[in-house]
């Protein structure tokens, strides 16, 4: 997590329509501890999800003064939070909650608008990214006309998280599986190969709208090692993470990577398939594969999240029992 230099600025200070938006970096750790176990037990509760790694970081940043964010301020209690980190010329919104008995679509927009406003005026900022999983529908409405009576564009897509309870009977393999493709258990020495077939896989699609790195295998490889190396994802799991490769040519056909997001709830992290090995089972055979393997390790429940226009997607993981658990939404802005 890299803290954002000099967030705030002139924002610092400012009322909200109920409390007060605050430099990040002036609140304590003791005062922020209260939210940050508010939002480690929502996301137990909701999401199946051990939020204490990423709480950890956060207390850590905090303790340094160097995370940079926003707080709102209600009653003298940190009601609400939220932090930026830089990966010029892109800034991402790495998180931002509102305790419950505060929570309102208004509060959430007030700290977006903060973020947004800061990486909008830090220089060589010209992208903005986020996913948010716990403001709700009414909370992205209002961010989006928020920003837009400023005269700034945010895109909102759907996104959803699923999840399947370990089991429940898993479909069949498809026979033209095995004559076309073999897999292969990960090794860190596939992070090249891993890299070119996401940028192959999402080219024109609509999660390389979502996150930028998906568009060039240099992207793809920072992408890959924020899963493989920070708890953001969960704990990757090797075991459970697998690439599959053309029996004919030996190219690199499709990959799905694996984690634990808690300590007995599995997490599809990333599967793809490039194009041209698409409608041979392939995707179906490493969801499959990866289900399994994370279910024989301990996991109740197996989870993964997918853009909602995504049908044929949504198609196979209802297929192999997947179910809706969460609807959350992606956050762009372009300058």
């Amino acid at each position: 997590m890299a803290a954002l230099a000099g967030f705030m600025g002139h924002n610092a200070g400012h009322n909200s329509r109920q409390g007060e938006i605050v430099d990040l970096r002036k609140v304590s750790v003791r005062d922020l501890e209260p939210l940050l176990l508010d939002e480690i037990a929502e996301w137990r509760r909701e999401l199946a999800w051990d939020f204490e790694p990423s709480a950890q970081l956060v207390r850590k940043f905090a303790t340094t003064n160097t995370l940079g964010g926003a707080a709102l301020i209600i009653d003298g209690e940190v009601a609400g939070y939220g932090y930026a980190v830089l990966e010029e010329p892109r800034g991402i919104i790495g998180d931002l909650y509102v305790r419950p008995h505060r929570r309102e679509p208004r509060h959430e927009a007030e700290l977006f608008r903060s973020l947004l406003d800061a990486l909008t005026e830090t220089r060589n900022v010209r992208r903005m990214e986020s996913q948010l999983m716990i403001p709700g529908p009414a909370a992205a409405a209002l961010i989006r006309e928020d920003n837009a009576a400023r005269g700034r564009t945010v895109r909102l897509f759907e996104r959803r998280l699923l999840s399947r309870p370990a089991g429940e009977p898993l479909p069949a393999g498809d026979l033209r599986f095995g004559s076309r493709f073999r897999l292969a258990a990960w090794e860190d020495r596939f992070l090249h190969a891993a890299s070119a077939v996401i940028a192959g896989s999402y080219q024109g699609e609509t999660d390389s709208l979502i996150n930028d790195q998906y568009r060039s295998p240099g992207g793809a490889r920072k992408f890959l090692g924020n899963i493989v190396e920070f708890p953001g994802c969960g704990t990757f799991h090797r075991e459970s993470s697998f690439l599959a490769f053309d029996h004919e040519s030996g190219e690199p056909a499709g990959m799905v990577l694996s984690s634990f997001v808690a300590r007995e709830s599995g997490h599809i992290s990333q599967l793809c398939v490039m194009p041209a090995a698409r409608g041979a089972g392939l995707g179906s055979e490493l969801l499959g594969v990866a289900t399994r393997a994370l279910e024989a390790r301990g996991a109740r429940t197996v989870g993964l999240t997918v853009t909602a226009t995504n049908r044929k997607a949504i198609s196979v993981y209802s297929r192999f029992g997947f179910r809706d658990v969460r609807t959350f939404y992606a956050y762009i802005w372009e300058g």
